[in-house]
């Protein structure tokens, strides 16, 4: 059963809590920054065919993330809107030294 969020800043501490893990965060991190980059050489290239890398850079680090050291789902089956945003949230954060890996 999927928990209900009425807004993002009530889902966000969730969301936090189903990236504890170090590896986890990073692999979301390295994911989230190559789909940054990907979207920009598109744009840049105007190769319009690299979009659809964009999911699979950004989804593939992150599900990884999940399988091997989380061991949960993720939240994107279930709140893929807000998730997306945590991914991005987190990784600006994290950018910023606002939010610290786990030891």
């Amino acid at each position: 059963m999927s928990r209900r969020f009425r807004n993002f800043s009530e889902f966000y501490p969730f969301y936090l809590s189903q990236h504890k893990h170090p590896n986890c965060r990073r692999l979301h991190f390295v994911g989230t920054a190559l789909s940054i980059f990907t979207l920009l050489l598109a744009l840049a290239s105007r190769r319009w065919e690299l979009l659809w890398l964009l999911p699979v850079v950004g989804y593939g680090f992150a599900w990884l993330g999940h399988l091997i050291f989380e061991k949960n789902r993720p939240a994107t089956f279930t709140h893929p809107f807000y998730s997306l945003l945590g991914d991005f949230l987190m990784f600006a954060q994290i950018l910023t030294g606002r939010l610290r890996l786990p030891e």
